[in-house]
């Protein structure tokens, strides 16, 4: 009996059904990574950007993201993959929300935000590519961008005080690798299943 489809041989059907499920929102992968990159252009290209301007940035992009990270968790069948997807969701609307109610006090601790979301997007996608290394092909680059998104939120943990132009480029170069690895997904995902087909 063959595996099923985009599966190496030793893929389960729990894994199977994880793949599928990450594929059918392959839309919603999509968005999301255009937003992430969206956001790194105009951190880094937005003149005389303040701490203010880049904490509204911030939650703008969160309230999007998370929005999207909910939408999938709703559509998913009740499992772990979901729980993240929602704790994510959530996590990114209700940043959003304390932005517009004290957008002074989350300036002042915006490298803690960020470092917080950056550790557990980063564990997410650690997880999927465990849940995943036997399924598909190539797994171990999304369990590599996971651990390096993980590493960048633990250094600005250890260094939450830092110049507004090193705060700049190290959330925009975040935003825009976290990006470009959704966008992989979506790719690496399409191609494991038309190999499947095949």
């Amino acid at each position: 009996m063959s595996a099923p489809p985009g599966l190496n041989n030793g893929g389960s059907v729990d894994e199977a059904a994880l793949l599928d499920a990450a594929a059918d929102h392959s839309l919603l992968l999509l968005l999301r990574g255009i937003a992430a990159i969206a956001f790194a252009v105009l951190a880094f290209f937005w003149p005389k950007l303040t701490i203010i301007d880049l904490t509204i940035l911030w939650a703008a992009y969160s309230f999007v993201d998370g929005v999207l990270a909910l939408t999938a968790a709703i559509r998913l069948k009740a499992g772990r993959s979901r729980a993240w997807l929602g704790l994510i969701g959530m996590g990114g609307i209700a940043c959003a929300g304390a932005v517009l109610i004290a957008p002074l006090e989350l300036a002042a601790h915006l490298a803690a935000i960020v470092s917080t979301w950056a550790c557990l997007t980063g564990a997410m996608y650690v997880w999927v590519a465990l849940k995943l290394r036997k399924a598909v092909r190539g797994g171990w680059i999304l369990a590599l961008d996971g651990i390096g998104i993980v590493l960048f939120g633990l250094a600005l943990a250890f260094w939450p005080r830092l110049e507004l132009a090193a705060l700049v480029w190290l959330t925009g170069w975040f935003a825009a690798l976290l990006g470009s690895l959704l966008l992989y997904i979506r790719l690496w995902l399409g191609r494991s299943r038309r190999a499947g087909a095949g």
